[in-house]
């Protein structure tokens, strides 16, 4: 077997290793997370009900639907709550091509990667979900009567959450692009505008299509693009500084 082959299979069997490390964090977070399953569901539905004062519950029709439901907000917790070591196996499966001096950022990248992640879940909660709602509740009236299922609606926020959770990624997710070599540096910064374009398109499809979640989320998307672009200007000034050193 070649050496270039041998290499292959080593990186192979350490992505299969981190892969397995998380994937174990994944189920074990949300085996735990199952046990309080009925809480976590009575409190994503707090906005539903806020956002339609008159709904008081939901309906479910077919008779594994309130399992199912109650699976899908486990493996939601379940991956909020392991985000942060799927995070560290991502970077640590990269890092070995990084300079020593760079591998020492690695605690406070999943640091603030994962504070980004939960940040974007709270908004959407938080900010988004209530506006959405109420837009979305308001063509409900004397001819048309609004009858939430609990599965739809949870499959609603999850997704939601999940989607918000990783378009706060966007700074982390460019580092990264970068530190692979998957693009230059100055890629993000000639390409902005079609990036702008993609994010209000994205936040417009996010945001069902009410306009003021949709500019909610994509001021905050168009700062977080702009500090993706900061913190590879840093990141290449190091690795320069590093290489003269050398």
């Amino acid at each position: 077997m070649s050496p270039l082959a041998d290499h292959f299979g080593d990186h192979l069997k350490e992505l299969r290793r981190r892969v397995s490390i998380a994937f174990a964090a994944v189920t074990l977070c949300s085996c735990a997370a199952y046990f309080f399953s009925s809480q976590l569901a009575r409190l994503l539905v707090v906005p539903l009900f806020q956002a339609s004062p008159d709904l008081s519950t939901l309906v479910y029709t077919n008779l594994t639907e309130a399992f199912v439901s109650y699976l899908k907000i486990s493996i939601l917790v379940g991956l909020i709550a392991a985000f942060p070591i799927m995070l560290y196996e991502a970077w640590a499966f990269i890092s070995p091509g990084l300079h020593k001096q760079e591998k020492k950022v690695a605690l406070a990248v999943v640091f603030w990667a994962t504070l980004l992640f939960g940040f974007g879940v709270c908004f959407a909660y938080f900010v988004v979900m209530p506006q959405a709602l109420k837009f979305l509740m308001s063509f409900a009236g004397a001819n048309l009567q609004a009858l939430p299922k609990l599965d739809s609606y949870l499959t609603f926020v999850i997704r939601a959450s999940l989607a918000f959770g990783l378009s706060f990624e966007i700074p982390f997710l460019m580092v990264a692009a970068g530190k692979t070599g998957l693009v230059a540096r100055a890629y993000f910064s000639r390409q902005r505008k079609y990036f702008y374009v993609a994010i209000l398109v994205l936040a417009f499809l996010l945001a069902a299509g009410d306009m003021v979640s949709t500019l909610l989320l994509a001021l905050p998307l168009f700062i977080l693009y702009e500090t993706g672009i900061l913190v590879m200007r840093i990141f290449s000034r190091q690795a320069k500084g590093a290489g003269q050193k050398e």
